[in-house]
């Protein structure tokens, strides 16, 4: 199903008259984004594409993630520890310290976990932002401005404005980013934009840049390496043999590297301790590779993923090789025995979505020649029809809720976690729940209760919602966490209690 080969409708028609229907080449400006010589017999003329139109959708978007995001912080409903562990990462970075997360266990290396050095970046907007908030503004701001890429080079290769602004805004509604939206901060807003320039490049016939914007991925995630290596992979494919084999290796090097060496090295476990998603089962009972091969054709969860993933392309982004760049995503998700990599849910498919919407332009382009007429037929409609579905789907996605007055109203559980957070004094170290560890980094040491039991910090901030069985006699809760030291009631509430450590 793929066209490897893939002309442009240029290259059909030889190197005279365009094809009818489709716009001349442009002139120099346009013009000068012409591949390299590794990549001749792409496209050497692009249909003009103002940036004006594309930064207006993209801050727009870039609002839109940003409200959703900050409302969420600002009501104490982040959905997990992340925020708080990335917070406190690149607070370590701004400050000059090694990346120390307490969060994840007293004195515990982030790059022993994830390798993640990317997100060092973001020190220079924490020394003017100190607080979690800057992470989720510049993760709004990556997803925003990839979808400039996505939409200009739509307009570009397809020759129609409406189609290029169509695709942006559907690919800025797309399931994948708003679940990422949804679920705080992670360093994969780096590898988005990354992604989305190299699959540009592909599309272009631009070889060596695309492997450039390739090549920092390896410093987004351990994962990525596999990703790099297929950009490789699809290099050698459309005829650039000597560089995609290089860069295949790279990335396959890379991975090895990171989980076999870097991530060991610097874990105190001494081990990449992720192998256990597919090794064991949730239950943490072993595994056997038949059982793992099993499980993942047989999982409901894992497939409807995927056809959902190309039906928001209307499926034509399976006509491109690009969309060999899901493959090592979707692979180690199909391979985890973890449920949370399986479905729509989370942020792991937020990196799928350049590929697979610039794979669809990709093919869009590539149908034009096809002999089929229906595919043909099929191609001058696709980008309409993948934006009516981005925006139906979009009502049942979680931006809706931002057009929700409830969404904006603070309840007494906000105004009580306030209170709480008030009695804490800043510099101390501080032991919380998920609710509230992002609240506290910026200006505290932070545990997270279900990892520090070898440290006894001055606070105590427990949100009661958790502990149900110990509302009634918080102390007594402490002294079972920390039996080694004595900690008194301070504060106490409805949902929330604080004890400092006498």
């Amino acid at each position: 199903m793929l066209d490897v080969g893939n002309k442009s409708p240029e290259e059909a028609v030889g190197a005279g008259a365009p094809a009818a229907g489709i716009p001349a080449p442009a002139s120099a400006p346009e013009a000068a984004e012409a591949p390299d010589a590794a990549g001749a017999g792409a496209p050497t003329g692009l249909a003009p594409a103002p940036l004006r139109p594309y930064l207006i959708v993209a801050g727009v978007l870039c609002a839109l993630y940003f409200l959703y995001s900050w409302v969420q912080y600002a009501h104490f409903r982040t959905p997990s520890w992340d925020l708080g562990i990335f917070g406190q990462s690149v607070r370590a970075y701004a400050e000059f310290r090694a990346p120390i997360v307490d969060i994840k266990g007293p004195g515990f290396p982030i790059l022993g976990d994830h390798f993640s050095p990317v997100t060092a970046l973001l020190a220079p907007l924490y020394w003017i932002w100190p607080s979690p908030v800057a992470l989720l503004f510049a993760q709004a701001a990556l997803f925003a401005a990839s979808s400039v890429v996505v939409g200009r080079t739509a307009q570009q290769v397809l020759g129609s404005r409406a189609a290029g602004l169509g695709l942006a805004i559907a690919y800025g509604l797309s399931w994948g980013l708003q679940e990422a939206v949804k679920s705080d901060f992670h360093e994969i807003a780096f590898a988005v934009p990354l992604l989305a320039l190299t699959c540009r490049a592909l599309i272009l016939g631009r070889w060596s840049l695309a492997a450039s914007w390739a090549v920092p991925l390896i410093l987004v995630k351990e994962d990525m390496g596999l990703t790099v290596a297929m950009v490789g992979a699809v290099l050698f494919l459309k005829g650039s043999r000597r560089l995609g084999a290089a860069l295949a290796a790279f990335g396959v090097a890379a991975f090895a590297l990171t989980v076999l060496v870097l991530i060991p090295a610097a874990s105190s476990l001494g081990q990449y301790d992720y192998w256990s998603k597919i090794e064991k089962t949730g239950e943490g009972a072993d595994t056997s590779f038949g059982q793992i091969v099993g499980d993942a054709l047989a999982s409901g969860d894992r497939w409807e993923m995927v056809l959902h993933l190309f039906a928001i392309t209307g499926f034509l982004a399976l006509r491109s090789p690009l969309v060999l760049l899901v493959l090592p995503t979707l692979g180690w998700r199909f391979l985890s025995q973890d449920p949370n990599h399986w479905g729509m849910l989370w942020h792991y498919s937020a990196i799928l979505m350049p590929v697979v919407f610039l794979a669809l332009v990709d093919g869009a382009r590539a149908v034009r020649t096809s002999p089929r007429a229906w595919l043909v037929s099929y191609g001058r409609v696709v980008v309409p029809v993948a934006t009516a579905v981005a925006l139906a789907l979009a009502a049942h996605l979680p931006l809706r809720e931002l057009t929700k007055p409830e969404t904006y109203r603070a309840d007494a559980r906000v105004a009580q976690a306030r209170a709480a957070l008030a009695t804490v004094p800043k510099g101390v170290s501080v032991e919380t729940d998920v609710s509230l560890l992002a609240h506290l980094t910026a200006d505290h040491r932070v545990y997270w209760a279900g990892t520090s039991q070898d440290v006894d910090p001055d606070y105590l901030v427990y949100d009661l919602r958790g502990w149900s069985q110990h509302a009634s006699d918080p102390e007594l809760l402490a002294s079972q966490l920390h039996p080694r030291a004595r900690y008194e009631l301070t504060h106490r509430s409805d949902g929330f209690a604080v004890l400092k450590r006498r």
